[in-house]
């Protein structure tokens, strides 16, 4: 992902984070996908009400699924309402579907969605992340290094 495309994402209104992801996982590579959605959902979305929390994607037939991602329904819709928690396909390229799917049957590797955003266009993308569990240890690293980070900027903050 280039500088271009990460300042793309920060000025996007909505973005929904995976937060808990970093700090179970290693991300080893990164991929941004469109998602299909049908009716409300992308309603529901710009209103920011969904969650990646629990939610993992693998791949059926040749086609990338994320699994677990809530999107609330939507407040003003009609008995036409969608599901909160179904399979939704992600859009991405075979190339890419193949490299994710070689690489993730590896042991230890998964698939997991880290971002949602809305694009320049309108349209709800995801960021996947082919990532890889770390252990105990990784992640009393991972909280002592955030903490260090706190408590350097409260030393900044006070002189």
């Amino acid at each position: 992902m280039n500088k271009e495309q990460q300042d793309r994402r920060k000025k996007s209104p909505v973005q929904i984070r995976n937060k808990k992801a970093s700090f179970e996982y290693f991300f080893v590579d990164t991929f941004t996908a469109g998602i299909v959605l049908t009716g409300t959902e992308i309603k529901s979305i710009r209103a920011g009400k969904a969650s990646l929390v629990d939610s993992f994607c693998y791949i059926n037939k040749g086609e990338m699924w994320v699994q677990g991602m809530n999107i609330s329904p939507y407040f003003y819709g009609s008995y036409a309402n969608h599901e909160a928690k179904r399979p939704r396909k992600l859009l991405l390229t075979k190339k890419e579907i193949r490299s994710l799917e070689t690489e993730s049957k590896t042991p230890g590797f998964t698939i997991i969605p880290i971002l949602i955003f809305i694009d320049e266009n309108g349209r709800a993308k995801v960021d996947i992340a082919l990532a890889k569990g770390k252990k105990e240890y990784d992640k009393r690293l991972t909280l002592k290094e955030k903490e260090d980070r706190r408590e350097m900027d409260r030393a900044r903050k006070y002189y």
